[in-house]
């Protein structure tokens, strides 16, 4: 559950959001969509629970889900409203400028499903930026992982922390209430950092498994590859090393992978490497969700080494 957006990019690196120019899109995108949409193209049974405008950019959207196999009959299109826009630019130092159009669009008016939904699903899966837009909407998710969890369901949770939507509040008050469920933890070195209150890996995971019910913690990063983190050890796994054309949706892509490993019955270090592969496949692609990722794409590049 969580925001489907329209992303428009400046198409390469140094133009700023400031100035006019050239941009590419609309791409379909919202780390929900891209995690979800990957798992639909790994194999696995698919949905999301949001809200588009019921306008061209909407239209955009779900014409990729469900070409992609995501159901989408938890997604409404809200006439009157426009579809949320996410506005990218890359900096020269490789970082990322967003502008965000989303509160108050339809990205963030997403229902809770109803309960029947919940039953025999194995994962929900939050993105934190999902729950940084607006009080309602955040408690709506918050709803939800209270119902799938009651459920059965395993709670993952990439905390994909957008530092420009914090607005001074703390990030463990925003993220708590997930942690308090959540089984499997996708966070990046400075998310960590921020969740625990410790500048060290491995003490920030120490915080965390002990003020948590977490299984596994994946930390993430980047093209240093991935560190799988236990309450009693930690063990690394590389990336693989593509030429990489955009960076945009590689970890929402890696989590969806990961979570395909562990359906599919591959154990955490496998698991890893599916979720390495299809990461390197979309940050081949220029666009959020454009990277060529299939089950013959991805064991093609686990076979490569």
């Amino acid at each position: 559950m969580g925001e489907l957006l329209a992303e428009v990019m400046r198409p390469r690196a140094g133009m700023s959001l400031r100035e006019p120019g050239i941009f590419r899109g609309p791409y379909p995108s919202g780390a929900p969509g891209i995690f979800i949409d990957t798992v639909a193209r790994l194999g696995h049974s698919a949905a999301i629970a949001s809200a588009v405008g019921d306008d061209d950019f909407g239209a955009c959207i779900l014409e990729r889900l469900r070409t992609d196999g995501v159901n989408t009959d938890c997604v409404e299109a809200v006439p009157g409203k426009s579809t949320g826009v996410a506005f990218v630019a890359y900096l020269k130092d490789g970082s990322r400028r967003f502008l965000f159009h989303w509160d108050g669009t339809p990205a963030v008016m997403g229902r809770v499903p109803d309960a029947a939904r919940a039953e025999g699903a194995r994962y929900f899966h939050v993105m934190g930026c999902s729950l940084m837009a607006n009080d309602a909407f955040r408690d709506r998710v918050f709803e939800a992982v209270e119902m799938f969890a009651a459920r059965g369901a395993r709670i993952s949770f990439d905390p994909n922390i957008r530092f420009e939507l914090l607005q001074g509040r703390a990030a463990d008050s925003i993220a708590g209430p997930v942690l308090r469920r959540c089984s499997l933890l996708f966070p990046g070195e400075k998310e960590l950092a921020l969740l625990s209150g410790k500048a060290h890996a491995d003490e920030g995971a120490r915080a965390l498994f002990d003020a948590f019910p977490l299984e596994l913690i994946v930390l993430k990063r980047g093209p240093r590859g991935c560190t799988l983190m236990t309450r009693g050890e930690s063990v690394d796994v590389p990336a693989f090393r593509v030429r990489e054309k955009d960076p945009t949706g590689a970890g929402d892509c890696f989590d969806a992978g990961f979570i395909c490993g562990q359906l599919e019955g591959k154990d955490s270090v496998a698991s890893a490497r599916l979720a390495a592969a299809a990461g390197a496949l979309n940050a081949q692609a220029f666009g959020p969700m454009e990277g060529r990722i299939s089950p013959s794409s991805v064991a093609a590049l686990l076979k490569r080494g």
